[in-house]
C-alpha cells in the first residue's frame, strides 16, 4: 500500500522546517584544515534565504527558454545544496554533476551531459566562473548563461522577490545522470512526485524519526548522498553532517568520527567503505569512538559481501556498534532511490548456495561435497513491486530463480532525457503473460520468501561454456590469495574474438605498494591463473597485473568493467606484467610493447 506523503515537494519539506525550526542547523560541512575538519554550518533560515536568492536571480537572468534544465558545477560544500535547492524555488529542472575541474574523463562526461540535457544556464562558484565560461564558448554553446552563486553578487539580488513557483508532480525535479563511463550519457528524469514517493519509502523502511541526524561522505551529485543522505534529512526536518570523499579516502575514521561527533542516527556508503574502515581505522583512532547513536548504516550501490559485514560488526563492536545497523540494501536513480532493504530491528539475511546452482540461475542450498558461495539479502522491496523476468522470454520466473529485476511504483522515474524510444523499451516493458508498464534494470537477482538478493549486471556476466560466472566472485577470490593484491582493485571481464566467435576472461589486479621484482610478478599471475583455473574451471584466462589506482571505479564505488576493457583492448593500462592468452594478446592494440608481456600458449 502507497505511503501517506507528509510533503508534496522538498520545497514544502524545507519550508516546513523554517517555520517550525528556523535556527535548527539543516546541514554541517566539514572542510578539510590541515590535518582536522572544520564545520561550517548552515540553518534552515538561511538555507532557504540563499535559495530564495539563487531562484530570483535564475529567475531574473535567465535568457532564452526557462524549460530548459540547470548545470550545477560545484566542489561537495554547502554551495552546491543551496544552488540545488534555488533550482527547486525557481521551478528549474536541476542537475548534479562533478566539477570538471581536472581533464580526462571528468570532463568528457561533463560536455557530454551539456550536449545531451541542452542546458540553459550553468551555476557555479565565483572562483570558477570565468574557466567555465571560456570552456562553454570554446564547446560552441554560448547560449547558456553561466551564474555565479556564494559570491558579492548575491547581494543584489533580493529574496523576498521571490514567489513559490506552480509545481505538479509529474515536472522533472531534476536530471540524475549515470555515474558509468559511457559515451553517450542518459539523464534519469526524476519527477517531484518521484522524489516524493521514495522519500516516503525512505521514511517508512529506515522508521527515520523527525529531526534525524543524518552522515556521510558520499558525492553529493550521486544518487546515494543525494536523496539518501542530503535531501532525506530535510524531508524529516533533520539534519545532514557532510565531508567530501576525498577526506575520507585520506583518513577513514573521519567518517567514524563524525558518527561520533554528531551523534549521527543514519548513515550509508558503499561495501568498500566499510571494509576501508575495517582495514584502515587503527585501534589508537577507535579508542574512544561511540557509536551506539547509529540506528541505520546502509550498505549498497554495489555487491554486499557477507564477509565486509562480518568483519565491521567484529572491529566496532566493542564501541558500541549495533549489528542490526548494518542495512544492506538495492537501489538505483531509476527508481529514484530505494528499492528494498533489510528490517532496523533485524540481523541482515545471509544465504549460503551451491556455486554450481548459481552459475545455472538458480538458488539450492549448498552442499558440503561441492562449492558454494554466500549471497547476502538486500531485503524486502519497500513501496516498488519486482518481478523477476527471464530478459530473453520475458516469462516471470518463481521464486529462487535468477532473473532480471523488473520494477514497478510510485519511484519509477518518468524516463531518458530526450530518448523516447529508449524510455519506451526500458521504462514500458511487458511480460509475456501481458503486464505492462514495468522498467527493465538490467540487474540479476532473485526473490526467496520476499527477500531479495541481487547477483550482478547483465552486461557483465561472464558466460562460459553453458555457465553464467560473475565477476565480483571472481575478483574477490583473487584478492582473498594473497596480502600483494589490493582489496577492491580488481576487474574481471571477457574480450571476444569475433573471428573465433570466442570470449576470452581477463583478470586485471592492482597490486599493493611498490612494484615487485619481475620474477615474483611472474610467480604471482601464474599463481592467478591457477587459482581461477581451481576454483571456477576456467584454465585459460589472461592476467594482468597494475599499478594502485589503475582500476577506474564509479563515484558510487562500483568498478567500471566496460571502461576497464576498453582501456585494456587499446593498451592504455599501466601493466606491471601480463600474461595474455594468445588469441588475446592478438586482440590488444599495442601488446608488444607493454612492459616485459609473457604470452602464454595453451
Amino acid at each position: 500500500m502507497p505511503h501517506q506523503l507528509h510533503h508534496r515537494t522538498l520545497t514544502d519539506a524545507v519550508r516546513t522546517g523554517v517555520e517550525r525550526h528556523p535556527e535548527r542547523a539543516a546541514f554541517v560541512y566539514l572542510h578539510e584544515d590541515g590535518s582536522g575538519l572544520r564545520p561550517e554550518e548552515l540553518s534552515y533560515a538561511e538555507l532557504d534565504r540563499r535559495a530564495r536568492v539563487v531562484a530570483t536571480r535564475l529567475t531574473q537572468s535567465s535568457k532564452g527558454d526557462p524549460s530548459r534544465p540547470v548545470l550545477l558545477l560545484y566542489p561537495p560544500t554547502l554551495d552546491f545544496v543551496t544552488a540545488f535547492l534555488g533550482c527547486f524555488y525557481a521551478g528549474r529542472t536541476a542537475i548534479p554533476a562533478p566539477l570538471p575541474d581536472e581533464p580526462g574523463e571528468r570532463l568528457a562526461r561533463v560536455h557530454g551531459i551539456l550536449r545531451d540535457a541542452k542546458v540553459g544556464a550553468v551555476l557555479t562558484l565565483p572562483e570558477y566562473r570565468q574557466a567555465i565560461g571560456a570552456w562553454l564558448v570554446a564547446a560552441g554553446e554560448q547560449d547558456v548563461l553561466c551564474l555565479a552563486t556564494g559570491g558579492d553578487d548575491e547581494e543584489t539580488a533580493d529574496p523576498d522577490l521571490w514567489t513559490p513557483p506552480r509545481v505538479r508532480d509529474s515536472d522533472v525535479a531534476f536530471l540524475q545522470y549515470s555515474s558509468g563511463s559511457t559515451s553517450e550519457p542518459k539523464g534519469v528524469m526524476v519527477s517531484h512526485g518521484n522524489l516524493a514517493a521514495n522519500e516516503e519509502a525512505i521514511r517508512a523502511a529506515m522508521v527515520t524519526p523527525e529531526g534525524v541526524v543524518a552522515g556521510s561522505w558520499l558525492p553529493l551529485y550521486h544518487d546515494m548522498g543525494l536523496i539518501g543522505m542530503t535531501l532525506h534529512p530535510l524531508w524529516r526536518g533533520g539534519t545532514s553532517v557532510q565531508m567530501s570523499p576525498i577526506a575520507f579516502i585520506k583518513q577513514p575514521h573521519r567518517w567514524l568520527r563524525m558518527i561520533h561527533d554528531y551523534r549521527v542516527e543514519g548513515t550509508a556508503s558503499p561495501d568498500f567503505g566499510y571494509a576501508l574502515c575495517t582495514r584502515r581505522v587503527t585501534e589508537e583512532q577507535s579508542a574512544d569512538l561511540d557509536l551506539s547513536s547509529l540506528r541505520v548504516a546502509l550498505n549498497g550501490a554495489e555487491p554486499v559481501r557477507a564477509d565486509t559485514l562480518r568483519a565491521f560488526v567484529r572491529r566496532f563492536a566493542g564501541n558500541g556498534l549495533r549489528p542490526q545497523a548494518l542495512l544492506p540494501c538495492y537501489g538505483l536513480a531509476e527508481n529514484t532511490l530505494l528499492v528494498s532493504s533489510g528490517d532496523t530491528e533485524s540481523a541482515h539475511l545471509e544465504l549460503t548456495v551451491d556455486a554450481r546452482a548459481l552459475e545455472q540461475d538458480e538458488l539450492r542450498p549448498a552442499r558440503s561435497d561441492r562449492p558454494a558461495r554466500t549471497l547476502v539479502g538486500c531485503g524486502r522491496p519497500k513501496d516498488t513491486e519486482v518481478l523477476i523476468v527471464d530478459p530473453m522470454t520475458l516469462h516471470v520466473l518463481p521464486g529462487g530463480r535468477i532473473g532480471e529485476i523488473w520494477l514497478r511504483g510510485r519511484s519509477v522515474a518518468e524516463g531518458y532525457w530526450n530518448r523516447k524510444e529508449l524510455t519506451a523499451e526500458t521504462f514500458r516493458a511487458t511480460t509475456a503473460d501481458g503486464r505492462t508498464g514495468w522498467f527493465r534494470t538490467g540487474d540479476l537477482g532473485a526473490l526467496l520468501d520476499e527477500e531479495l538478493y541481487v547477483t550482478g549486471r547483465i552486461k557483465e556476466m561472464l558466460i562460459q561454456h553453458g555457465r553464467n560466472l560473475y565477476p565480483q566472485d571472481i575478483e574477490q577470490a583473487v584478492q582473498d590469495s594473497g596480502e600483494a593484491f589490493r582489496r577492491g582493485g580488481g576487474a574481471v571481464f571477457t574480450v571476444t574474438d569475433e573471428a573465433a566467435r570466442l570470449a576470452h576472461v581477463v583478470v586485471v589486479q592492482e597490486l599493493r605498494g611498490r612494484a615487485p621484482e619481475e620474477q615474483y610478478l611472474a610467480r604471482l599471475a601464474a599463481s592467478v591463473q591457477a587459482l581461477v583455473s581451481r576454483q571456477f574451471q576456467l584454465p585459460a584466462v589472461s592476467v594482468v597485473l597494475v599499478r594502485p589506482g589503475a582500476i577506474r571505479k564509479t563515484t558510487s564505488g562500483k568498478t567500471q568493467r566496460t571502461l576497464m576493457r576498453r582501456l585494456f583492448l587499446g593498451g592504455d593500462l599501466p601493466v606491471l606484467h601480463q600474461r595474455l592468452h594468445a588469441p588475446v594478446a592478438a586482440l590488444v592494440t599495442g601488446a608488444g610493447a607493454a612492459p616485459e608481456p609473457a604470452a602464454t600458449r595453451r
